[in-house]
């Protein structure tokens, strides 16, 4: 029905996507791997695929101990000691 005028009128169908999140997580997730995957590279980046290699692997080795703070060594909030 035209509103306007109160005739009749042809239905026009238009598609409606009432909710756009679930389409719109995938590209969220999409662009934040993209980014961190860039990061990354800016990070440990090398000039061949196998200087890239090593550097990526020496993070998973690293442990807690290796890592200074301001001159000190590793610490969480307690006392280790104990």
């Amino acid at each position: 029905m035209n509103l306007a005028t109160g005739a009749p009128a042809p239905t026009e169908y238009e598609r409606s996507d009432f909710c756009a999140t679930p389409r719109a997580v995938v590209i969220l997730e999409a662009a934040v791997a993209f980014v961190l995957a860039d990061e990354r590279l800016r990070k440990l980046g090398g000039d061949s695929l196998d200087e890239l290699r090593l550097r990526f692997a020496a993070p998973r080795q690293a442990r807690l101990d290796d890592l200074p703070m301001d001159d000190a060594p590793w610490r969480f909030a307690y006392d280790q000691s104990a």
